[in-house]
């Protein structure tokens, strides 16, 4: 996983929670990197769902709603970082339908050995889009928090419904109906 993943979430962990929860979050795990990383790093997943853990213990917010939290942090990186990115797009039905074959392209351009999930377009109108999402990391909520801030940037508002194909959230499927 990539270290830009790291950076900003104890950023947010920071900015919401203080830098003694920071401090917390690394010192209860068992981290191989020691807490300490680069954006341009890369890191284990395990790492991360060790951070997450423990700061879902220490605040009583569950991991999905945590990476609900994150994912809009996340977005706000993305709007600050790639502009150019976001200017592409004028609708937020044509921008997620088009992550797997532009986003994580241009994604891959930068950090060219990031594992990223997979994002199958199975139906697409112009206001209803349905996609199967695919990751051995089962960070679903973070890319249901990337979406409903999509929207967001575009002015506009749909209903996301999550529905998991495998127990274990490595397999997802979106129904989104633009409002």
């Amino acid at each position: 996983m990539k270290g830009i993943v790291f950076t900003e979430f104890l950023e947010l962990v920071e900015d919401k929670f203080g830098l003694e929860m920071v401090d917390n979050i690394i010192n209860s795990s068992s981290l191989e990197s020691g807490g300490i990383y680069t954006a341009v790093g890369t890191y284990s997943f395990s790492e991360m769902l060790q951070l997450l853990q423990h700061l879902s213990a220490n605040t009583g917010i569950s991991i999905d709603d945590l990476l609900l939290v994150y994912a809009e942090h996340f977005f706000s990186v993305i709007e600050r970082s790639y502009p150019g990115l976001l200017a592409t797009y004028k609708d937020p039905i044509e921008m997620i339908s088009s992550i797997e074959n532009h986003i994580h392209v241009e994604v891959r351009k930068i950090y060219p050995d990031a594992e990223l999930p997979t994002f199958e377009v199975v139906d697409k109108t112009v206001d209803s889009l349905v996609l199967i999402y695919k990751s051995s990391r089962a960070m679903h909520h973070f890319g249901l928090g990337l979406m409903n801030k999509t929207f967001e940037h575009f002015d506009s508002t749909a209903s996301i419904v999550l529905e998991k194909l495998k127990e274990d959230g490595t397999e997802v499927k979106f129904l989104i109906n633009k409002n």
